[in-house]
Formats: structure tokens, sequence, C-alpha cells
């Protein structure tokens, strides 16, 4: 296993962050990574995520919502074409700091042999497209912009 773990601070409240963080649909407008998800907020729902890596690659996986605590968790989880190759579990995590201010812990869990074949630079890029879309997400909600 292995995991890649970013964090950021947010000032805005716990409710204001899981809005942003679930309203799917308008993804497209701020998110340089997620691109698009098509999909409902509802454990168990499948979703068709596409993502955009900071490095220039484009997919399409296809994870199923595994957990939801409003204002505080989301998590969904997608395995590999392979069986075996390559699992994920994506995790976002709301802390409450203090009235108006967040961290917001933002980290996906990969199983199977992919995860040890794809090396130092995966986690490179995968750690950067994890910033890059936690500062969209922190400027989306302070600023209103993308």
């Amino acid at each position: 296993m292995k995991e890649i773990k970013t964090e950021i601070e947010i000032n805005a409240s716990a409710e204001k962050v899981w809005q942003v963080l679930t309203d799917f649909a308008h993804f497209p407008d701020w998110n340089p990574f997620i691109r698009e998800i098509i999909g409902t907020v509802m454990e168990g729902s499948k979703l068709e995520i596409h993502i955009s890596t900071s490095s220039g690659k484009n997919r399409t996986y296809r994870p199923t919502l595994t957990k939801i605590e409003p204002n505080h968790e989301l998590r969904w989880y997608g395995k590999g074409l392979l069986p075996g190759l390559l699992n994920g579990e994506r995790i976002f995590t709301i802390e409450q700091l203090e009235q108006n201010h967040v961290r917001l812990i933002h980290r996906e869990i990969f199983s199977g042999l992919g995860s040890f074949l794809g090396g130092d630079r995966m986690d490179k890029d995968i750690r950067h497209t994890f910033e890059e879309m936690n500062y969209a997400l922190k400027k989306k909600i302070e600023h209103g912009g993308r």
C-alpha cells in the first residue's frame, strides 16, 4: 500500500467546503485536476470521474462512493482494469480548526502491484496535482474565483 497525503487550511466553515466539494456539476468551473464527475452524492453510487494530471495525463475511472459524512468526510474507491494491478481510495476529510477555519486533508491510498511500480514520479505527479486542486478549492471558496 502507498498513501499520498496533502493538506490545506481554508478560511471558511466546514459546511461551505462540503458544499463546494460535493457540487460535482460545478467541478469543471474551478477544478484543474478532476475535470468532471458524473454521478450523485449517495453512498454506494457509481461515479464517472474524468481527471487531468499536472503532467498532462487524462483518464476516466469509475469508483464507488463508500462514505459520506456531511461536513466531515467523503470517500470513493476505484479498481483498476486488471484485478490487483492498481486500486485507490480517495479520501477528503474536513477538520474544523475554529469558526470559519478548517483543514482539508486530501489523500489517496493505493493498493496493488501498480502502487509499487509507479515509483517516485507517480508520487510527485499525484501530490502536485492534489496540491493544485487544494489551492483551486481554497481560492474558489475564499475568493469565489477559479
